[in-house]
């Protein structure tokens, strides 16, 4: 039981995943085709040694520059701030955004001593003095924390003359009006449109 337990321990490493959810892994695992259980080791061992942080956006990336910092077909006048190489994959689904992007990897947190020191804050601010940037779209999760950030990067961005804007928040599609919280609300009327 000793290799079991080792492999439970090790998966409780892994973000979200508690001691029941790390057991059920473990085990599935045991059941899995042997060449399957390889394919997954190898994928992990590839992805950790060959994906690196893009000079330019700080997304993670084969190349570098990134695909998308490479694309020229890219509105290269638009910056969406996001806080995680994640949020870059989620907006890219959307396919509603043609700019280009900034990763910041993290956010403002004093509880968690990460400061703006600790973010990759000020490589976007050199960015921005190249004077063909418009506008930036601040993307950091609707949190505390993701708000300060936003704060932050909007104070530091405004006396260099560019137009920072926030993403709507609000309603999820297919809620319910009585299920929502104030703030939630709050905000999805603030950020309504016109029909």
């Amino acid at each position: 039981m000793a290799l079991l337990s080792d492999l439970i321990e090790k998966l409780q490493w892994l973000p979200g995943i508690g001691r029941k959810s790390a057991q059920r892994i473990a085990f599935y695992l045991q059941k899995m085709d042997t060449t399957r259980v390889q394919e997954l080791a190898d994928a992990i061992t590839k992805a950790r040694s060959r994906l690196k942080e893009c000079s330019v956006c700080h997304n993670l990336s084969e190349k570098n520059p990134c695909e998308i910092c490479g694309d020229n077909g890219r509105e290269r006048d638009k910056i969406c701030v996001v806080e995680q190489p994640s949020d870059v994959m989620v907006i890219e689904r959307t396919s509603e955004y043609r700019g280009v992007y900034h990763v910041i990897h993290g956010v403002i947190s004093p509880i968690d001593n990460i400061g703006p020191d600790d973010l990759r804050i000020e490589s976007l601010i050199g960015r921005l003095k190249g004077g063909s940037i418009r506008e930036v779209i601040v993307a950091t999760n609707p949190t505390t924390e993701g708000d300060v950030t936003a704060l932050y990067v909007a104070k530091l961005i405004r006396p260099i003359g560019i137009k920072v804007t926030r993403i709507a928040r609000g309603l999820p599609m297919g809620s319910d009006l009585d299920l929502a919280d104030t703030t939630t609300l709050s905000r999805a009327l603030e950020g309504r449109s016109e029909l």
